[in-house]
């Protein structure tokens, strides 16, 4: 992640929730989460804020971390080899970094705040220890990040969102 980590924030994980649940994003997370399963997720990820402009990923960069967005948008901007530039835009509910949180390939796009946004992160060496001691709340998750991929991958437009 390239954003400095300036602002931390709460460690309440109901605003992710709900933002969730309530999502109309065609692309969505769509998790069968309880409040218990919240709860956990919530000591594995870490809560941060960006503000509008600043940069939360780079294309080209090698981090594995996902982040879930509780609030606002993100621009997602992809320059090819011939430097065309194609966008998408994602909103609180969804998730941003699956494509190299399961590949482990380079960052596809560079990713910067819209608005102020909150968001979470889970790195993959954190979702592997919660993998190794919460295995369902781990698949569940798993699950909803390809649903997500898929239907980013299935949709020409909001390909590049697929980071």
């Amino acid at each position: 992640m390239n954003a400095p980590l300036l602002t931390a924030v709460r460690s309440d994980i109901r605003g992710l929730a709900q933002a969730i649940t309530h999502s109309q994003a065609s692309d969505a997370l769509s998790c069968q989460f309880s409040q218990p399963h919240w709860d956990i997720l919530a000591t594995y990820m870490q809560p941060f804020t960006l503000n509008n402009g600043q940069v939360l990923m780079e294309q080209g960069t090698t981090d594995r971390t996902l982040y879930f967005i509780e609030s606002g948008s993100l621009s997602v901007h992809y320059k090819d080899e011939k430097a065309r530039v194609r966008m998408a835009m994602v909103s609180a509910g969804t998730v941003l970094g699956e494509g190299t949180f399961f590949a482990s390939q380079p960052r596809s796009a560079t990713v910067h705040a819209a608005t102020p946004c909150k968001l979470w992160s889970l790195t993959s060496t954190r979702f592997q220890e919660m993998a190794n001691r919460h295995s369902p709340i781990a698949l569940e998750l798993t699950l909803a990040m390809g649903a997500v991929m898929a239907k980013r991958l299935y949709n020409r437009p909001r390909r590049v969102a697929v980071t």
